[in-house]
Order: C-alpha cells, then sequence, then structure tokens
C-alpha cells in the first residue's frame, strides 16, 4: 500500500496492493497501524454509499463542529474527480482545492480528514461511491459550498452537471465565515 501525501497537509492519496489472479482480486481497504504511523489517527464510526448517473455532482460538503468528519472515499464501481476544499483558516492552503480521480479499476482512495469541504463528480453512470467517516452526520451541522464558486475556481472539466436544488444553492466562498 502506497500512501502519498498531496501538497495540502493532511489530505493523502492511498493506493493499496491489489493481488489479482484467476478467480478474482483481494485488497487492504484500511490498516490502523499503517495509517496511524503516517499521522492519519482516525477512528471510523460510520459508512456511507451513493448510486449516481454520470455527471451527476454531490458537494462541496462538510460537518462543522462537534460533528466534523474525517473521510476515507473511495469508488467501488465507476469513476469519479474527488477533490477537498482546506476550510481550516490558520493553514497556509486555506480555500485551496486538491482533485483526484478515483476508480473502481485501480481503487485508488483518497483520506479526507476534518476541516475540509468535499465533494465529487462521477464520470461513469452508475459510480458507487464509499466514504467511511470519523463521525456520524448530523443534519444541523452541515454546510456547503458552492461548487462552481469563483474564488475557489475548481476545474471540474463539466459545464451543466446535475446537481441538487440544495448544492445549486450553496453560500459562496467569500461570504462563508470558517468554523475549522
Amino acid at each position: 500500500m502506497k500512501i502519498i501525501e498531496t501538497k495540502i497537509e493532511g489530505l493523502f492519496v492511498i493506493e493499496p496492493d491489489v493481488f489479482k489472479d484467476e478467480r478474482g482480486y483481494f485488497f487492504e481497504v484500511y490498516n490502523q497501524e499503517r495509517f496511524f504511523n503516517k499521522g492519519m489517527n482516525m477512528i471510523f464510526v460510520q459508512d456511507n454509499e451513493s448510486k449516481s448517473k454520470n455527471n451527476v455532482l454531490r458537494g462541496l460538503h462538510f460537518q462543522k463542529p462537534p460533528f466534523a468528519q474525517g473521510k476515507l472515499v473511495r469508488v467501488m464501481q465507476g469513476r469519479v474527480l474527488d477533490v477537498a476544499v482546506d476550510l481550516r483558516k490558520n493553514s497556509s492552503t486555506y480555500g485551496k482545492y486538491h482533485a483526484v480521480e478515483l476508480d473502481a479499476i485501480t481503487k485508488n482512495m483518497f483520506y479526507i480528514p476534518e476541516g475540509f469541504a468535499h465533494g465529487f463528480l462521477t464520470l461513469e453512470d452508475d459510480t458507487i461511491f464509499s466514504y467511511k467517516c470519523t463521525n456520524y452526520y448530523n443534519k444541523e451541522s452541515e454546510g456547503s459550498l458552492l461548487w462552481n464558486d469563483e474564488t475557489i475556481n475548481i476545474d471540474w472539466n463539466t459545464i451543466n452537471p446535475t446537481i441538487s436544488e440544495k448544492d445549486k444553492n450553496a453560500p459562496l466562498f467569500k461570504d462563508f465565515i470558517s468554523p475549522f
């Protein structure tokens, strides 16, 4: 398993060793000791899964403290462009984002700690997206930012994604006061 640091502190791309033979494949999704050795001291309490058509954009979402969530995300079927935006006000990369393509073939994963907004764009029909969370979902603590905010300037490489009304009406980054 390769655990790769990104240019934004705390974000990691994980490339598992996938063992294949005539029966199929096997790989390790999570190993607490390996993750802890890289400073990812998370304990997961909830797993979520979504299935989406092609060109569906979900995000940019986060949970405010005390219900902030770290996430280990991966694609079980299909492909996504996965994005994390740094919302930690004392970070040198505050307001910056990191994007990575995740897919079911390579089985790569993305670890996003607390203090980030998260979103993804599906790149194939019937994409199944899975995420392990370090805290329970709490409706009163949910927050979001506008997916196409010009200040953040994420290159989603799409013009007209399918998006929820809630995400279409999310606040702008310039009006955001970080709780992190």
